[in-house]
């Protein structure tokens, strides 16, 4: 498809479908929401001001177990989107030996709360569930479902409503309409137990292997945002014309 007839489309799912208000991007609205659900408060998610600089890269706690990218959706990113899931199937992953949970979105306005669940169901952040907890019980049915099954799953889940109502009631800013079209979309970066980097977003065809880590790397390391988020930055600088805005929040210890 030449790029002029590209035509950028929100992020959301077709309108008549339910709607969330958008999640403010604001790491303690998405550490209270994954709180509620029953993630250990051990974790919490944190700003993340540079990825070049090392001062300020050594003010984020390690290991980082999620990495969330949030960026306006760009004619660049729409062409590179279609281009690279051109052809790609549609995932069809289910059950406990798959390396990774992955989430279709159909719910409008979700992004940020499919992002969320992406980066606490994958990875060393399942440890940090608690037994008995509403993310437990998510997980645990989630797990054995094909992804449009799974997706309904989330779509009709009053505990997760809840949670997701309660955190986007807390944010600083004012909030969108759950039925506005939001720009923003949200991309998780996770490390499986085979130190192997994913690319999670409920947008896409399916989970996106983007390479494999060190045991001691983490998705904050170098070879980790090299093969993301740098990779990202670098395909929007060259083919947008250089204007960035995003930022980036990581899931990793809490701090006292």
């Amino acid at each position: 498809m030449a790029e002029e007839e590209i035509v950028i489309n929100s992020p959301n799912v077709p309108k008549g479908r339910k709607a969330f208000v958008p999640l403010e991007n604001n790491p303690e609205v998405m550490s209270a929401l994954v709180h509620k659900l029953g993630l250990s408060s051990a974790l919490s998610f944190h700003d993340v001001f540079s990825i070049d600089d090392p001062e300020l890269l050594a003010f984020i706690p390690r290991p980082a177990s999620a990495l969330l990218l949030v960026f306006p959706i760009s004619k660049p990113y729409e062409v590179f989107r279609m281009q690279e899931d051109t052809d790609r199937l549609d995932y069809e992953g289910k059950g406990p030996e798959e390396p990774v949970i992955w989430y279709k979105q159909t719910i409008r306005n979700a992004c940020g709360l499919i992002g969320i669940l992406h980066a606490v169901s994958n990875g060393s952040a399942r440890h940090f569930i608690e037994s008995g907890s509403d993310l437990e019980k998510l997980i645990k049915d989630a797990t054995p479902l094909a992804p449009l099954e799974r997706a309904d799953l989330l779509y009709n889940s009053q505990a997760l409503e809840s949670a997701h109502q309660s955190a986007a009631s807390q944010g600083q800013s004012n909030a969108p309409a759950a039925e506005d079209d939001i720009d923003l979309h949200y991309v998780c970066f996770i490390k499986d137990a085979k130190n192997q980097l994913w690319e999670m977003d409920g947008r896409r065809k399916g989970p996106l292997h983007r390479g494999q880590l060190g045991e001691e790397e983490d998705v904050l390391s170098e070879k980790a945002l090299d093969l993301g988020v740098r990779r990202f930055l670098k395909r929007e600088a060259e083919t947008g014309g250089g204007e960035l805005r995003f930022s980036l929040i990581s899931l990793a210890p809490a701090v006292d």
